[in-house]
């Protein structure tokens, strides 16, 4: 049985507990690894090995820590099938969208590279003469990264390569359900000669590992993308510690169509949003606004092509819908399925945990719809995280703009129409971090922001230029050569 084990300082090792847990294939209920239960013991040797490697790699010229990065970009595009292999074993999704979460991995690290000469700051004019003055960056010191099962490698990409180029180290709890390829990921980080102890990798439970490194004095900033309820948690501890968090937690994304939509379009957008990665996305569409005059004819498409969605085991490349991560999650869709009923919502297709050969073993829920939702159902209001969808009749561009900000949530949003006019005031009006105009709800691009409004986070971003503002801190830096004491404020006036 192959062990996952921690990586600590550069060297591959057991947690001091002797504890190791199963890694299951949620396709088959298969048992494919064990991975180490680590301690805060083994967190406080991860963070003292993180802050001795950075005081040295803090003053490596950035476009030499870039180097670094581009190797990890050209070995990740190397083994991208074997990586996507083993990300589909273990979380579930389709081959395809694993294959495509492990590009998303490498077209970061090529990006994140090109910062290494683009670590910009800026140049003043100052209000004094014979004085210079400019802002540059600089890193914060040690960053706790925990990530999610849904996106084991590209989550883990957004954030530890913008850390590390911006030369801090890095402790990294990834989720236990799929530990197998962040040590894949770690290997490569390995390989592409980063010196040892800037990315250390401790596995275990959020209970265990998760707060020790809250709380942990020598981790500087914790970036955490899960749940709200831990995301709220962790904010209030770490703020109370004056530690810098960077949150990216739940959505309720909704696809509005409009009745000048392309219909069929707008079908293939709902499909995607909703039903891929069975829905398990923090952007997946589990909303769907629709017009009335065009309400019928949308759930009619809707109807004839969800019949048409494989499901079954991801290494399957004809497959289309995989399982859901574990019992757990397939528990707690069926329940919100059953509060949908109960709330008076029709039940048009699904709602049901799949059986029949081959999936009886595995974790899988049928893609379902329902009609008739009202706004203020809870299962029009809160994160199912599966492959459910809501459909919501509006009579105007105004109502489905309103329905779509009232939720607690800002992640995602899109909008399928025809007229231009109507698609810049959704653009001003939709209150979401990520807008998308006749396309779904997921598709974020790796250059851009990513991130949301109101619950969804604070205020942080991961991905794009706007990623460096987490792992790094501005330092103004003025320089008088008068040769004599100017007074800001006083003597320029």
């Amino acid at each position: 049985m192959q062990k996952i084990l921690n990586y600590i300082n550069g060297e591959w090792c057991e947690s001091a507990s002797g504890k190791f847990v199963p890694v299951l294939n949620p396709a088959t209920g298969g048992v494919l690894a064990e991975v180490t239960q680590s301690t805060k013991e083994d967190v406080d040797r991860a963070v003292q090995a993180a802050r001795e490697a950075q005081k040295s790699w803090r003053l490596v010229p950035a476009p030499e820590r870039a180097e670094i990065l581009y190797k990890v970009a050209y070995l990740l595009k190397e083994r991208k099938e074997q990586l996507a292999q083993v990300l589909t074993s273990e979380m579930g999704k389709v081959i395809a969208e694993g294959r495509g979460e492990v590009q998303e991995a490498i077209d970061m690290a090529f990006y994140m590279a090109g910062e290494g000469r683009r670590l910009f700051g800026d140049t003043i004019p100052s209000e004094l003469r014979n004085k210079f003055a400019m802002s540059v960056r600089v890193p914060i010191g040690v960053a706790g990264l925990i990530t999610p099962w849904n996106f084991p490698i590209a989550i883990a990409s957004w954030k530890s390569l913008p850390a590390l180029v911006s030369g801090n180290a890095v402790v990294w709890k990834p989720a236990t359900e799929t530990p197998m390829v962040a040590a894949e990921f770690v290997k490569i980080y390995e390989e592409a000669g980063l010196p040892k102890g800037l990315i250390n990798l401790v596995n275990g439970s959020g209970s265990e590992v998760g707060n020790a490194m809250v709380d942990h004095p020598g981790i500087d900033l914790i970036s955490f993308t899960g749940s709200n309820e831990v995301g709220a948690a962790i904010n209030g501890r770490a703020g109370a510690l004056l530690k810098r968090t960077s949150l990216e937690m739940g959505g309720k994304n909704a696809i509005t169509v409009l009745e000048d939509a392309d219909l069929d379009l707008a079908v293939e957008g709902i499909l995607w949003g909703a039903f891929g990665t069975s829905g398990q996305r923090c952007t997946a569409t589990s909303r769907v606004i629709v017009h009335e005059d065009v309400k019928e004819a949308l759930t009619e498409k809707l109807l004839a092509r969800i019949g048409e969605l494989k499901m079954g085991n991801g290494l399957d490349e004809s497959v289309k819908v995989g399982p859901v991560i574990n019992r757990s999650a397939l528990e707690r869709i069926h329940e919100y399925v059953k509060i949908g009923q109960e709330e008076g919502a029709t039940l048009l297709t699904g709602g049901q945990i799949a059986t029949g050969k081959s999936l009886d073993e595995g974790n899988f829920y049928l893609p379902t719809i329902f009609t008739d939702v009202t706004p203020d159902m809870r299962i029009a209001k809160e994160e199912i995280f599966g492959p459910v969808v809501s459909i919501i009749s509006v009579r105007s561009l105004e109502e489905a703009i309103e329905v779509n900000n009232s939720v607690e949530f800002g992640l995602s949003s899109a909008i399928y129409t025809a007229n231009v006019n109507r698609a810049f005031h959704a653009m001003r009006d939709l209150d979401t971090g990520i807008v998308y105009i006749n396309a779904g709800t997921t598709g974020a691009e790796i250059h851009l922001p990513f991130g949301g409004t109101k619950g969804t986070g604070n205020g942080h971003r991961d991905s794009g230029v706007a990623a460096l503002d987490v792992y790094t801190e501005w330092k103004s830096v003025y320089v008088d050569y008068s040769g004599k004491l100017q007074r800001a404020q006083i003597d320029n006036y």
